[in-house]
């Protein structure tokens, strides 16, 4: 992990209300886990972070 930023160097991490909480090692992972966090929390801003596309995504 990058420290400096707190974003992952490579995998997949939850963005939850603008900080890094979760990180995965799949796509498929990391889009369930936000799933399930949305469905229980649908208040909460969720990104989904893509370290190799440096990009990250909002979940609905």
């Amino acid at each position: 992990m990058n420290r400096s930023k707190g974003l992952p160097d490579d995998g997949y991490a939850l963005i939850v209300d603008g900080q890094v909480k979760t990180e995965f090692m799949t796509r498929e992972g990391a889009e369930a886990g936000a799933r399930d966090l949305k469905r229980r929390f649908p208040i909460l801003q969720i990104r989904l972070y893509d370290a190799e596309a440096k990009r990250a995504e909002q979940i609905a």
